[in-house]
């Protein structure tokens, strides 16, 4: 907000990261002063830690085919159709930062970094006179003297010196969910939520690696190594690329796209059967055939990177899967290449996963992000109970769903200051 613009109201943002940030633009922009309050010591740890990836903002694909990464979010949905990857590319460029759709459909700033958008973003908001609070931890709402919550008052704990209450006509929450804790995102507001009488789902990882019991031959020998070009299945679901065998279990891609199913199948049945074609661009047929060429005395290894290219990784893990035991069969080898099944006992923990699933339940909030029995505040980002993939997906419901969020303080903040005041 510029010197010139007039004051019509302030607004906390309780949390420095992507979401808050952009909540914080949109409620300046509207004439409200805006407090951000983060407990790191620095706002937008999250987007510089996605920015070592090359800050993959949101994906290019058509925007109706987009929405349907949300699942069951409406809400989300309904935000991202009114702050679109165009939009978002839009602000981008007023930012100084252009982008670019790579090979994949995915959108990067054409710096592929994120350190030039943030300081550009950073400079802006000091321009709209939005003040920052690092190394203030909320700690719950303040209340009334009748112990009844008050929405719009907050009690921050400084890292040094007393704690403070801070007041405002709104608030929009923004805290995350529970991956990366070390950026800031630790999942620390879920008990003062649920203190208040809200349903808040247990967070999860999501977008995270399949952990599998390698032996520790495996695990040395090919830990770092990609499986390249396979397809992964999941609980009817199918999906392809290169996946990355870890110390232990499976991580990338692919593996991030089947973490829901993944994480849902162990729910149910304690364990989930990971399916591996090592092959997918050669029918089940066709592997018969070309493994019925074995010459003899080759030993099956030789025939299975000989006949049908396999890497040595693919080999080991034909092997790894069977204990050792591979069928001398070639159309039960063949059956094999195709499907061969892994036994995933856990996903990585939270503190490993890209994003978090769970969180607030959207039926907590009305159309314009605002807790039904908390007036005037509003929730926007990971906080939320909604899942999407990663492939840009991730950062363009956290932008959108903050900009729906903002919107809707202020429509109501409009609302609530043109109400004539109560009879006494």
């Amino acid at each position: 907000m510029s010197s010139s613009t007039p004051v019509t109201g302030t607004a906390t943002v309780v949390g420095g990261g992507p979401s808050g940030l952009m909540a914080a633009e949109v409620l300046a922009a509207a004439g409200l002063q805006v407090d951000v309050y983060e407990h790191m010591p620095s706002v937008g740890r999250k987007l510089l830690l996605a920015g070592r990836s090359g800050l993959n903002l949101t994906h290019s694909e058509p925007l109706d085919r987009l929405v349907e990464r949300y699942g069951s979010a409406a809400l989300v949905r309904d935000a991202v159709q009114a702050f679109s990857p165009a939009q978002l590319r839009a602000w981008c460029t007023e930012l100084g930062e252009a982008t670019y759709v790579g090979s994949s459909g995915r959108v990067f700033p054409t710096s592929l970094r994120a350190t030039p958008l943030l300081r550009a973003w950073l400079a802006r908001l000091q321009l709209q006179g939005v003040r920052m609070h690092v190394r203030h931890r909320w700690l719950g709402w303040a209340t009334t003297p009748d112990g009844a919550i008050d929405p719009q008052r907050h009690r921050f704990q400084p890292a040094a010196g007393p704690g403070v209450i801070a007041g405002s006509d709104v608030t929009v929450f923004a805290l995350g969910g529970a991956s990366w804790p070390r950026v800031g995102s630790d999942g620390g507001w879920v008990p003062h939520f649920r203190a208040a009488g809200l349903d808040v789902r247990a967070l999860r990882p999501a977008n995270c690696g399949a952990l599998v019991h390698w032996t520790e031959h495996f695990a040395e020998q090919f830990a770092g190594v990609p499986l390249k070009n396979v397809a992964l299945g999941a609980g009817g679901e199918m999906v392809r690329g290169d996946a990355m065998v870890t110390a232990t279990g499976l991580e990338s891609g692919p593996v991030y796209m089947l973490s829901a199913t993944i994480r849902n199948e162990i729910d149910r049945n304690g364990a989930c059967d990971l399916t591996v074609d090592l092959h997918p661009d050669l029918a089940l047929a066709t592997v018969q055939q070309r493994l019925t060429q074995r010459r003899p005395k080759e030993s099956q290894a030789t025939a299975l990177r000989r006949c049908l290219g396999l890497s040595p990784v693919a080999v080991s893990l034909m092997r790894e899967a069977t204990g050792n035991r591979l069928p001398t069969d070639p159309a039960a080898l063949a059956r094999l290449v195709k499907c061969l099944p892994l036994a995933v006992h856990s996903t990585a923990p939270i503190e490993r996963a890209i994003s978090s699933a769970g969180g607030l339940a959207l039926a907590e909030l009305d159309d314009h992000f605002m807790v039904r029995r908390l007036p005037g505040t509003f929730v926007a980002g990971e906080m939320l109970d909604w899942d999407a993939p990663t492939g840009g997906y991730l950062l363009q419901a956290s932008f959108s769903t903050a900009v729906a969020a903002a919107r809707g303080a202020i429509v109501w903040r409009d609302g609530a200051a043109a109400a004539p005041p109560s009879a006494h």
